[in-house]
């Protein structure tokens, strides 16, 4: 554009040089020249305005995109590939877990099996040079909607921008790199659901009724249930239907039973009403013991009072 505009500015002025020297010398020389002055002048303002249009479109542009930006948090995010081959745990329904921290988004997923043994983020010439940064896996544990349990890689995977394609590379136990494109969509806080104020709960005993979901569905957790609250904090008294439970897992923290006889009994934290908590049990009754998933759901309208029965 710039090119072009610059090229018609030379035509111009020098059809107006033309003429001056066709016309002669002297006043009307003067007056040509002025006004071949005033013609550049008037084409280089025509000019600004668009320059300064395409800047306010790039500012503007830039602010969408820093506005578009997910604010720190972890979320629940599509993770899609363009490959059958390359995909995320069957069990994780094509899902992974996005974590933001000082705007910098990382996505973690479980894949398939354990025969993808690094990932890059970019294409595979790349990370097949020397120095190359390569994704490490973790060892996950995923849940089927059977109950059973199996361990596959996972790797945390930088995310450059939401809704959009990137490279990512991939070398499994053949040794050699492929390139693959991935995005990461539909980000979802967790939490993002109403949940219920503990902290408009007043202090005390009270009783709740609770759903379970995953496993087998041979074992459940009692129902109602006990659930103290203690300055905005609640702690729930679990009794399974089995007496195989010999730990839980709830935010990452082990617990262990509170009883030796009969079914087992934990006493865990609640970190919300109405809203699906994972908690995930320890079983022994399999020929070894197995880490099962469960997503507990406490429901606020069933909250009674365990000591006036209100």
């Amino acid at each position: 554009m710039k090119a072009k505009t610059l090229m018609n500015k030379i035509i111009i002025v020098g059809g107006l040089s033309a003429c001056l020297l066709l016309g002669g010398c002297g006043a009307g020389q003067a007056a040509d020249a002025t006004s071949a002055e005033s013609t550049v002048a008037a084409l280089e303002s025509t000019v600004t305005p668009t320059e300064s249009t395409e800047a306010t479109e790039t500012v503007s542009t830039e602010t969408a995109q820093d506005e578009a930006q997910l604010p720190d948090g972890v979320y629940t995010a599509e993770f899609s590939t363009d490959s059958s081959m390359f995909h995320v745990s069957e069990a994780c329904d094509g899902k992974g877990t996005l974590t933001v921290k000082d705007g910098v988004m990382t996505i973690h997923i479980s894949l398939g099996s354990k025969k993808i043994l690094n990932l890059y983020p970019g294409l595979a010439e790349d990370a097949a040079k020397d120095g190359a940064v390569l994704l490490e896996p973790t060892t996950d544990t995923v849940t089927y909607s059977d109950g059973m349990t199996e361990e596959v890689y996972g790797f945390d995977v930088p995310v450059p921008a939401i809704g959009e394609e990137f490279n990512l590379a991939l070398i499994g136990t053949k040794g050699k790199w492929y390139d693959h494109k991935v995005k990461v969509s539909d980000p979802v806080a967790e939490g993002a659901a109403d949940t219920f104020d503990l902290s408009a709960v007043e202090d005390g005993s009270y009783t709740i009724e609770l759903t379970m979901e995953g496993g087998s569905g041979r074992a459940s957790i009692q129902s109602p249930t006990q659930i103290t609250v203690a300055d905005g904090a609640a702690t729930a008294i679990l009794e399974w239907s089995s007496p195989n439970y010999d730990y839980m897992l709830v935010n990452g923290e082990k617990y262990l039973p509170v009883n030796t006889e009969g079914n087992s009994v934990f006493e865990v934290p609640v970190e919300a009403l109405d809203a699906p908590l994972t908690m995930i049990g320890d079983t022994v009754a399999m020929s070894t013991p197995h880490e099962v998933e469960y997503t507990v759901t406490f429901h606020s309208e069933t909250l009674e009072s365990a000591e006036s029965g209100k």
